[in-house]
């Protein structure tokens, strides 16, 4: 291809006023118009409005909210009760304790012998600290029953 002309000596018709004009003395507008020096106009500032970001929102670090573990805690002296001598079931005793029939209880660190339990005759610390835990029946909110033979 070959280079274009200078365009010294032609003209060209303006798109705005129909008039012919020198063609070095042209300029295109930013709609596309080919016009004269005296007729162009710049485009207006609110035809191009500044980018705007979006509203930051989210955290770089955020830690989602998590459920905590139930924390250990102390039973009240004398916790462990029975309805009945020689009964299989455990009643315990231990106010706001917040369980669900189905729930599994684990004791830790009971001791040997519970001479201060004298109505739970089957209750020894075997069968009270299984690693596995008691599967939970709710009596009420304050008092819950375990079987130490369900493991």
């Amino acid at each position: 291809m070959s280079n274009f002309a200078t365009g010294k000596k032609s003209k060209a018709i303006s798109d705005r006023s129909g008039m012919a004009f020198p063609y070095r003395e042209m300029r295109k507008e930013w709609n596309g118009s080919l016009v004269h020096i005296s007729e162009f106009e710049s485009k207006h500032p609110q035809l191009e409005p500044k980018v705007q970001k979006g509203d930051s929102q989210g955290l770089q670090n955020a830690r989602p909210d998590r459920v905590e573990p139930p924390v250990p805690h102390l039973l009240n002296r004398n916790a462990f009760s029975s309805g009945i001598r020689d009964s299989i079931i455990v009643n315990v005793n231990d106010p706001g304790h917040g369980f669900v029939n189905g729930d599994v209880v684990r004791f830790r660190d009971a001791k040997a012998k519970f001479p201060e339990y004298p109505q739970v005759s089957r209750l020894t610390a075997g069968n009270v600290n299984v690693a596995q835990g008691h599967i939970v029946t709710k009596i009420d909110n304050d008092n819950f029953s375990f079987s130490p033979n369900d493991t």
